[in-house]
């Protein structure tokens, strides 16, 4: 059996007020074309499909419509829900979407349907698992751990550690499992060793949350979701990443998707399949205006975080100038000459028109006309 692990779509993120549904979709459609290239099976999605609680009308429909193409005639879709998801709202229309192949754990209590004609369909489902069988007659197991904490799980806060609590629902989930069937530990946590991203939010959380490698099951392959690097925490340990670069420490970093297969009683890793779908991020640095505007224009069909070194402020005549070179600049970061390098001025021993001086040309990087100072002394009754 061919598996397909991919996490954290994030739809309807943006990038500074950036659009990029549009990036989602084309990088959700390149998914089905690797599922049909390479034969998919099972596509496994762990968490954080939506960026909020409440995503819009036209995220839920890029949503829809993808799983929908993503399971096609005879695939299954296995999807948990992550922190940034409402996990009862996700898991609504499980009854629905099971029936075309699309099986959804979240908040709710309520077992997964099972049944089902499809050439990939369940032969047994409950609140926290899923056994899965093809045309071919090979299974596979599924332990669905959505995000979890203690509101999701309805459960009192104790004294009992959370790596703890996190061992028990996994022994939950895996506890209906057929002896030999290859066996998925489904799930959205942060596994300690794991390396964040600047798109993350608050996520360590003080480290309270953070879950040793030793808490998941060695004879499982662990598909997480949650960081948005793609890393291998232990050969059967993997986060596949995000599915665009979502912050610009990912500027560098490819995007993939990881491909499993069932190996006798096991599932194995077999190689990451690249992603080439959705602007690339991009960080640059420059000294001065011009170099700067060099750099900008070579980068096109990008989003760019521009770093520029300067010895005066920057004016409104560059920033517009910077800002119509490359549409994709999103982030302007300027750095001026320190005020350790800059000459000492006493400023007790300016003139009110030297102190205005002075400060307008912080604010607009060029002096003030004559008429600006001489207006502005009449105001202090002053004379030029």
């Amino acid at each position: 059996m061919k598996i397909l692990h991919t996490s954290d779509w994030h739809i309807g993120k943006r990038l500074m007020e950036r659009e990029r549904l549009p990036e989602q979709a084309e990088a959700l459609e390149e998914l089905v074309r690797i599922c049909d290239g390479e034969k998919i099976d099972v596509i496994l999605v762990a968490g954080d499909v939506f960026d909020t609680f409440m995503p819009s009308a036209d995220a839920e429909e890029v949503f829809f419509r993808a799983v929908r193409r993503l399971a096609g005639d005879r695939r299954a879709v296995v999807l948990i829900s992550g922190n940034h998801d409402d996990g009862v709202r996700l898991a609504a229309s499980a009854p629905i979407a099971a029936e075309e192949g699309v099986f959804l754990f979240g908040g709710a209590t309520r077992p997964v349907p099972a049944g089902g004609a499809r050439g990939v369909h369940a032969v047994d489902a409950g609140e926290n698992h899923l056994l899965l069988e093809n045309e071919a007659g090979e299974r596979l197991y599924i332990n669905a751990l959505p995000y979890p904490n203690e509101a999701r799980l309805k459960e009192e806060k104790t004294e009992e550690l959370y790596s703890e609590k996190v061992s028990r629902w996994i022994a939950r989930g895996a506890a209906a499992r057929p002896e030999g069937v290859p066996y998925v530990l489904l799930t959205h946590l942060f596994a300690a060793g794991g390396t964040v991203s600047e798109s993350e939010r608050d996520i360590q959380l003080g480290g309270a949350r953070i879950v040793p490698v030793e808490c998941f099951p060695a004879e499982a392959y662990t598909a997480l979701g949650h960081l948005h690097k793609r890393q291998r925490l232990r050969d059967n340990v993997y986060y596949s990443g995000s599915l665009l670069q979502y912050a610009f420490d990912e500027a560098n970093i490819p995007k993939s998707v990881a491909l499993l297969r069932t190996e006798g009683d096991r599932v194995v890793f077999e190689r990451e399949i690249g992603l080439t779908s959705g602007k690339k991020l991009v960080r640059l640095e420059a000294l001065g205006v011009e170099s700067a505007l060099g750099l900008l224009r070579q980068y096109e069909n990008a989003f760019i975080e521009l770093t520029l070194h300067l010895d005066a402020p920057l004016t409104a005549r560059e920033t517009m100038a910077l800002r119509e070179a490359n549409e994709g600049l999103v982030s302007l970061i300027v750095r001026t000459q320190t005020a350790a390098d800059m000459p000492l001025i006493v400023r007790s021993s300016l003139s009110s028109e030297e102190l205005f001086t002075e400060y307008y040309r912080s604010l607009y990087g060029e002096t003030p006309s004559d008429e600006l100072k001489e207006a502005f002394l009449e105001l202090l009754g002053e004379e030029v």
